[in-house]
């Protein structure tokens, strides 16, 4: 029987720095409660995971295990879905872990009591290994209530199988008040008939999530009720809303004391002279055309705001002729940077941003306002919540008015201009910050994420008890 103080849960994370990162703000959230933790990764993930929970050594074991090779289309070596060379070999790395069961589950074997295994969505085949051990397992999707049920709606009501064109508007069922597009889907969801290996995959993940013990969600309740009722109530299993995870690393991190990054000093001396800083990042997975690049390059230089800059291509010359042109008004990071840390700086006011979710909630978290452009996956949606929905944000102006459309240089500058300085600007500015008080009272002792974690703990503490008597 599991010990009555201390639950061990198995966290493990899907290869990917979006994916990973969450679970190991969960895992900080769970380590203040008293939980032990063995983590799962393999070798080339371990060193990132064992540094972000260095301070929690003494309650916290990770476990390597090794990633499959000559996986077609995979390069020997590569072990994240960062270091791809494009998003197009996503579903054979990410089917390619099922190779990993075996070795999970020796390794398994061995970990005495475990509580509950947290696995990540896209690692559908943990579910078989859970129930092997009779362990419950929840799964981890890194998207909101508002995108889940949305995509659900249109799922079960088969809204995208209809002769309407791309950018037509289609009603959501049950969400009267939401009209989504053809083109806020990408393949093949957007198809009238969807069908290929990545729908298959995600067929999979979706009927093992629906059988596991439930979901956790990182989110919170004030944000998004309706659509977090909705799959309490009408889908299974239930989700679990403890988040933003984000906010543990504000609870559990100390402030750095080696040399500050250089773009942070870029940073402090913004603040300084009293200047406002645009944040622009799309995630390290976004592919966006030479093309696109040049537009937002010129747009960026003729909006006269200052601003960060990370890139993920570092090898094109236009981020070079950027930086020349700007001089001391910008900075162009080539590196992974810590993405909360430039949020929360003072100097930072505005982010243009692909809307991933973690990084939708880091900027509510930070009272930071966004200009939404979405790039893949269900960021459509999340651009949708952010402008229409919650309010926090803009959207960029596409060329053709499509959710998919090019942005000009023109556009970036007029919207960009619009949220650092416009009234439009200066009234999703003041939404944010009350949203970003909200999550905090949820995180907040006796908030609802706080109480929901501690009725998670003991759920699945009793659940396993029952399991362990059987």
């Amino acid at each position: 029987m599991a010990s009555k103080h201390h639950p061990h849960f198995v966290m493990f994370p899907f290869m990917s720095k979006g994916h990973t990162i969450p679970l190991l703000h969960l895992s900080q959230l769970l380590l203040s409660r008293g939980v032990t933790l063995t983590v799962f990764t393999t070798k080339a993930n371990r060193p990132f995971i064992a540094d972000f929970l260095h301070r929690h050594s003494d309650s916290v074991s990770i476990v390597d295990l090794p990633f499959p090779s000559d996986v077609e289309g995979i390069p020997q070596g590569i072990e994240s879905t960062d270091k791809l060379p494009s998003m197009t070999f996503f579903t054979q790395f990410a089917t390619a872990t099922k190779l990993m069961q075996p070795d999970f589950e020796e390794a398994l074997e061995k970990i005495p009591h475990v509580t509950c295994i947290v696995s990540d969505g896209f690692l559908s085949w943990t579910l078989a290994s859970a129930n092997k051990f009779g362990i419950p397992r929840l799964t981890y999707f890194g998207m909101s209530g508002y995108s889940s049920a949305v995509s659900q709606q249109v799922g079960v009501n088969r809204l995208l199988s209809g002769p309407e064109t791309d950018d037509d508007l289609i009603t959501v069922t049950r969400f009267p008040w939401i009209k989504i597009t053809r083109n806020d889907f990408f393949e093949p969801f957007n198809q009238r008939n969807p069908i290929g290996p990545h729908h298959d995959f995600v067929m999979e993940v979706m009927i093992a999530m629906m059988n596991s013990h439930g979901q956790i969600m990182n989110s919170f309740y004030e944000l998004e009720p309706s659509f977090l009722d909705y799959l309490n109530c009408e889908s299974k299993p239930k989700a679990w809303c403890v988040g933003p995870f984000c906010l543990a690393e504000t609870e559990s991190t100390p402030p750095k004391v080696d040399p500050k990054p250089k773009w942070v000093e870029w940073l402090d001396q913004k603040l300084a002279q009293g200047c406002s800083v645009l944040y622009v990042a799309f995630g390290s997975q976004a592919e966006i055309s030479s093309k696109q690049l040049e537009a937002i390059s010129k747009g960026l230089e003729e909006s006269q705001v200052n601003f960060l800059w990370v890139v993920r291509n570092s090898e094109m010359g236009v981020f070079d002729e950027l930086q020349e042109r700007v001089g001391e008004r910008g900075i162009i990071v080539r590196e992974w940077v810590d993405q909360l840390e430039i949020l929360k700086h003072e100097s930072v006011k505005g982010f243009v941003s692909h809307c991933g979710w973690n990084s939708v909630l880091e900027s509510i978290c930070s009272g930071v306002p966004i200009l939404a452009w979405p790039m893949m996956a269900e960021q459509p949606l999340n651009a949708k919540m952010v402008v229409e929905e919650i309010k926090i944000g803009l959207r960029v102006e596409t060329c053709d008015g499509s959710v998919k459309g090019f942005v000009k240089s023109e556009g970036l500058k007029k919207t960009v201009k619009e949220l650092m300085e416009g009234e439009k600007g200066k009234e999703v500015r003041k939404k944010v910050m009350e949203v970003g008080k909200a999550a905090k009272e949820a995180m907040s002792e006796e908030g609802s994420s706080w109480r929901t974690l501690d009725e998670l703990i003991e759920e699945v503490r009793t659940v396993r008890n029952l399991n362990t008597q059987i």
